[in-house]
């Protein structure tokens, strides 16, 4: 509790801080979204969702989507710290300084102090992360499994004129023979901005549209405002006015406010009442032809002057019928629209999983969909703030995010959008998408150089799709991430604690996306093991430091020795890329299949196997036995006096 408050102020209006102090060796990480990081160092961190407004990079804090969700990695565990507290506060966090001997060490320190509510939270203690994430993920619900075709290729923009733009862009895909599972159309291809609207004149036959474009596997995805226009003759507002939806203040009027359609009201979706209102809404989506929707603008924002680019403080909400202002529901607005859409997909069309990610939630958003990092600026210092975001959003709950590729703002040189491209081509949402006013994001407008190792990424991505609907199983059940730090196996390694420009996409593979205008080589950070390089073969042992090429035509990607990545086979159906393990029993590598069953809601079979180097001979075999039943295609392999001479990370 603050000082000067007195003892035994508590509920409504109490403030109270919290102090805590952790080893001197520990690094923290999480807090949702934050663009600098993935480990945040010593600074102030705020817990209210944002819409930083334009454009932000790695300099901004907060943004829109932030958790009271704290995860600390030192050498004695690792442990996550749950504030069960949606109000506005600030988490000050200082890192720990080791010192020369005993007693000189100086702890780190946190100090988090919320503006009200409860002073309730959880610890999860475990010896590695992965344990204490599977325990975030038994206490706030497992992440929703897209449907496989989300995990392709998305290309998005906000200013498609028309149908007709939108046939040209879809064919230019198809026409250079480059994958494409969807695209998104922003608020311009409403009437007037208005949610669930059309413009016929621009698109007079969406339905007809999304049909034909389906027949290339191309699906429609729409994006989602929660704002309503308030106007006579707008059927969503009479129909959400009539049952009477919408946030009021304490006198009992509509709260307004204005965004892109104009004056506008809000949804109180913190109220049961209003999810199934507004859930039902989503049939006009459906019938338009979309197959999935995003979710934007939903901090919630609003541009009046309400002191700050949202709804006023005093704004009475629901709360799941406690009742309350926007001081409690204003951290939880998105996370709770989120919920009203999946729970109205589902109902709406039961047989499939729900498609959904939305810009701003809370912790537990994971149970509805994912996210992305909003309008991060164009530049090299925005690519960089994309990694911390998902690589923070993973570690705070959220596996399925990704950025904007090339940045929302601007236009990017064709360096910049190839290299947002390579590393997108491993991230879980890969999304082109940007503003009305920044340049183009096809491929083929940056050059033929450029289209070229485009789609090498694009083909690689669509090689890696049963690895990547593999993974997103594996996150829905134990909830690791896809995209983890390079510290996930071995979180006592201090050199990997401070390693922030590379990733581990599942076990298997360490990617180093090229993140410095003008690279051509990079150094990268390996764990413990051997490690093969994907193109050249070549392997090398960690922990320790290589220096890797890092060509125009593809960014370092490596994979662990043993590893068993299941990839789409060429001629169609799955096959086994096994990377040669070390010799020995401790040597041996495992990896998993989830065996596709469709979009549906049916639980595929979760099949591992095993891999072990015997006299010189790879061997695999399936977890209890029996055959293994895919094709095999070993990498990696190399005379068995190169493990003698194989270069060593220095």
């Amino acid at each position: 509790m603050d000082p000067g408050l007195g003892p035994g102020l508590v509920g409504e209006g109490a403030r109270w801080l919290q102090l805590s102090e952790v080893a001197a060796d520990a690094r923290f990480f999480g807090l949702g979204g934050r663009a600098s990081g993935p480990r945040l160092r010593d600074g102030v961190y705020r817990l209210w969702n944002t819409d930083p407004g334009g454009s932000f990079g790695p300099g901004d804090d907060p943004l829109y989507l932030t958790m009271p969700v704290q995860l600390v990695v030192a050498d004695a565990g690792t442990h996550l710290v749950f504030h069960d507290n949606s109000w506005d506060g600030t988490v000050t966090l200082r890192e720990g300084e080791e010192g020369a001997g005993s007693g000189h060490d100086r702890p780190g320190r946190c100090r988090t102090r919320m503006e009200g509510g409860p002073l309730r939270y959880w610890v999860i203690v475990g010896t590695t992360p992965a344990r204490v994430l599977n325990g975030w993920t038994a206490l706030t619900g497992a992440p929703a499994v897209p449907p496989r075709w989300a995990l392709g290729h998305h290309h998005a923009r906000w200013g498609f004129r028309d149908a007709a733009e939108v046939r040209r862009v879809v064919a230019g895909y198809r026409e250079r023979n480059l994958p494409l599972s969807a695209l998104h159309l922003d608020i311009d291809h409403l009437i007037g901005h208005r949610v669930f609207t059309v413009d016929g004149t621009r698109f007079p036959d969406l339905p007809g549209l999304a049909a034909e474009l389906l027949e290339d596997g191309v699906r429609l995805v729409s994006i989602v405002d929660p704002a309503v226009k308030a106007e006579p003759g707008n059927a969503v507002y009479e129909s959400g006015a009539a049952d009477d939806v919408f946030v009021r203040d304490a006198r009992g009027r509509e709260v307004r406010g204005v965004v892109w359609a104009g004056e506008s009201v809000f949804p109180d979706f913190t109220d049961p009442r209003v999810r199934k209102w507004w859930g039902g809404l989503y049939a006009e989506r459906l019938a338009q032809g979309f197959s999935g929707v995003w979710h934007d603008m939903n901090e919630p924002v609003s541009f009046a002057a309400f002191g700050e680019t949202t709804l006023p403080r005093s704004a009475r909400h629901a709360l799941e019928g406690r009742g309350g202002d926007h001081r409690e529901a204003h951290n939880v607005y998105g996370l709770a629209m989120a919920r009203a859409g999946y729970e109205g997909l589902c109902e709406l069309r039961p047989d499939e999983r729900p498609f959904l990610f939305s810009r701003s939630g809370w912790a537990g958003l994971q149970r509805y969909g994912g996210s992305w990092s909003g309008d991060v600026a164009t530049g090299w210092a925005g690519l960089r703030a994309s990694l911390s975001l998902v690589i923070g959003l993973g570690l705070s709950g959220v596996p399925y995010s990704g950025p904007d590729i090339g940045g929302f703002t601007g236009s990017p040189s064709p360096e910049l959008y190839l290299r947002w491209f390579q590393l997108g081509a491993y991230l879980p949402l890969f999304r082109t998408h940007s503003a009305i006013s920044a340049g183009r994001r096809e491929p083929w407008e940056f050059g033929a150089r450029v289209l070229e190792h485009a789609a090498a990424a694009l083909r690689e991505r669509q090689r890696l799709l049963p690895y990547f609907t593999t993974l997103a199983q594996l996150a829905a059940r134990t909830g690791a991430p896809y995209v983890r730090p390079v510290w996930w196996r071995t979180p006592k390694d201090r050199a990997l604690r401070d390693c922030e420009d590379a990733f581990l996409l599942g076990d298997a593979l360490l990617v180093a996306p090229v993140l410095e205008e003008g690279a051509r080589r990079r150094p990268v950070r390996l764990p413990r093991g051997r490690w093969y390089d994907t193109v050249t073969g070549r392997a090398y042992h960690g922990p320790g430091q290589v220096v890797l090429d890092a060509p125009l035509s593809g960014i370092p990607v490596l994979a662990r020795a043993g590893s068993v990545v299941p990839v789409a086979a060429p001629g169609g159906g799955v096959e086994l890329e096994v990377w040669t393990p070390c010799a020995g029993r401790k040597g041996a590598g495992a990896g998993s299949l989830a065996v596709d069953t469709g979009d549906g809601w049916e639980k595929p079979e979760l099949l591992r196997f095993s891999a072990r180097l015997r006299d010189g001979e790879v061997t695999i075999e399936r977890e209890g036995g029996g055959e293994v039943g895919y094709p095999i295609r070993v990498r990696g392999e190399a005379p068995p006096s190169e493990d003698r001479h194989a270069p060593r990370a220095s």
